[in-house]
């Protein structure tokens, strides 16, 4: 029987989607499928570009229909709008055939980021245009000398009147890490003018990739994913084609960003859950020393480590969903849980795979299974949008208000509506994140206070407001980022129980599994004080408090032997036809 928790292509049945969207899932799922998994591997190590992906994307409407928002679809479009929900769906799926699908997709999420937020009413009618021939789109912010570094960008845009007399510019300058720009409709192109400094010099406009002036260069990586360097030469951009100028250019570039970070945590769990069943089956199946090889203790402890890590990272980002889709001027909470959807699940991700790598061993290299692939694959997740350091710095931002200082909101509900997600194209200015409150995070908590290992995570979950409270760190520790990421871990962890405990609540999640999971993450806040108690600049007050949150969980044998049952029933559920 299928395990409910873990996405199975051969039940999933997506019925809490309107018919249209259901339509679509099935559609990719089945297509994928039909493929085989010879092929697919194939594919992968060959780095053959997408395009037969591409005109299926294309025959079935996939991507314009999840991804042209409602106000840009035309009469009679009713199916077309951007709703997380299914948009996180999707990304499941891509994740678990391959992340250079879903790559594609999220590089054209990234492209029409400055689009949708444009008052540009023609380059968003050529958008939504090309989106329903089937066209990929680009984002064009990265340099190769500053990275993401948005305030030295070496795009530059001259002032050029052409010969019909009208104003434009001529672009001059490359980008790099470009994905999709080497066949994408429209690329979204961050720059800045040569006649104003500062802020107000910045510019998006749109390119075309096949236009004279755009000199692709090379793909930068050595993978079906087409991550580009290309060039522009005196590129004109006329006044259709700009879509924000000065510092509103800048804030769509870090809006866009918001928008597209949340897809690595659902491509993530897609990964995770093939290389799960190819795991778990192949151990099952594997005889030592006259026993399973799943009979060994310390491989049923792995196995199970990562089943219920899995089960978190679901939980969690489908919780944030709501919060995403809920977001409004008012209510901003998003902020928090975005960028712990792309760290925090991203990294949970990784120690997935490598517990089950460690049962596995070199199974995980053979290259006839999807496993090796997700090796490699699962650890770029976190190095994209930023890396992991860059949003543990975010997160905490946000520390202060969220664990001391709560307000009342209402009571955000599952949301899987078919309802256009509006407000992730309005967002404003990017600023004001240390204002951003919280309802409390208690009340989670307190819902599961008979739960041991939660009631045990608790304690020391308290105990960091504790910390806040009386030793947080001084203006000089404030400085020392390398102190400051090990008190975000922990701080992230107690939003990561939080969300997962409003989706068991949402869900009825089974208890033991429930337990089970917050055993590890008793486990991880221990390990990250033992790290605080370890940096050279921590005080003796902090050393103390770091030791003194130090906990073992609770241990129970018939919990545990109830979720390994769970684990040991993925054996043989699920395998890609060859």
């Amino acid at each position: 029987m299928a395990d409910a928790l873990l996405f199975n292509p051969h039940t999933y049945d997506p019925a809490h989607f309107d018919p249209e969207t259901r339509r679509l899932l099935r559609a990719t799922v089945d297509w994928f499928e039909s493929r085989g998994k010879r092929r697919l591997i194939e594919d992968y190590r060959s780095r053959a570009w997408l395009a037969d992906f591409l005109a299926f994307s294309a025959k079935e409407g996939l991507f314009a229909t999840f991804l042209t928002p409602a106000t840009a679809a035309g009469e009679g479009e009713s199916d077309k709008r951007w709703d997380t929900a299914r948009i996180a769906a999707l990304n499941e799926i891509f994740g678990f055939y391959g992340l250079d699908y879903w790559y594609a997709w999220q590089v054209t999420i990234l492209g029409l980021g400055p689009v949708w937020q444009s008052d540009n009413a023609d380059a968003r009618d050529r958008a939504a245009q090309l989106l329903a021939e089937g066209e990929v789109f680009a984002f064009g912010l990265s340099e190769k000398t500053h990275g993401a570094d948005i305030y030295s960008t070496d795009m530059l845009l001259r002032p050029y009147v052409d010969e019909a007399g009208a104003d434009g510019f001529l672009a001059s300058g490359s980008k790099y890490y470009i994905g999709n720009g080497n066949a994408a409709g429209l690329v979204s192109v961050f720059g800045r003018r040569t006649d104003i400094e500062g802020p107000d010099g910045y510019v998006f406009f749109a390119a075309d990739s096949r236009h004279p002036a755009y000199h692709l260069v090379k793909n930068v990586v050595d993978s079906s994913k087409y991550v580009s360097e290309f060039r522009l030469d005196d590129y004109p951009v006329r006044a259709e084609d700009v879509l924000h100028t000065g510092k509103a250019a800048f804030d769509a570039a870090l809006n866009t960003v918001n928008v597209g970070k949340f897809n690595l945590c659902t491509a993530s769990i897609g990964i995770c859950e093939h290389a799960m069943y190819e795991a778990v089956t192949h151990a099952h199946n594997r005889v030592l020393y006259g026993r399973p090889v799943t009979a060994f203790p310390h491989v049923r402890r792995e196995l199970a480590d990562a089943y219920v890590r899995l089960v978190g990272m679901k939980l969690f980002s489908d919780r944030a969903v709501d919060y995403f889709r809920s977001a409004g001027p008012d209510d901003r909470r998003y902020l928090l849980f975005n960028p712990m959807t792309k760290m925090k699940v991203t990294t949970e991700g990784e120690k997935v795979i490598d517990l089950m790598w460690d049962v596995i061993a070199a199974k995980g290299f053979e290259k006839d299974n999807y496993f090796a692939q997700a090796a490699i694959e699962i650890r770029g997740l976190p190095k994209l949008e930023g890396t992991v350091h860059v949003n543990l710095a975010l997160i905490l931002k946000f520390m202060r208000n969220h664990l001391l200082n709560p307000a009342e909101y209402p009571a955000v509900p599952t949301r899987l509506d078919a309802a256009d997600d509006a407000f992730l194209f309005q967002q404003g200015p990017a600023r004001g994140l240390g204002a951003v409150q919280f309802h409390d995070w208690r009340t989670a908590y307190d819902a599961y206070a008979d739960v041991p290992n939660v009631a045990r995570f608790r304690e020391q979950a308290d105990a960091l407001c504790t910390f806040v409270a009386t030793v947080a760190p001084d203006e000089e520790q404030s400085r020392d980022l390398d102190f400051l990421l090990s008190v975000g871990q922990l701080f992230a962890l107690v939003v990561y129980g939080q969300l997962i405990l409003e989706q068991a609540r949402l869900t009825d999640l089974d208890g033991s599994v429930l337990d089970e999971l917050f055993s590890v993450l008793v486990r991880d806040f221990s390990g990250h004080a033992v790290e605080l108690y370890g940096k050279d600049s921590a005080t003796a007050a902090q050393q103390d408090w770091a030791l003194g949150v130090v906990r073992r969980p609770v241990v129970d044998e018939e919990r545990a032997a109830r979720v390994w049952a769970r684990v040991e029933a993925l054996s043989g559920t699920y395998e890609m036809a060859p």
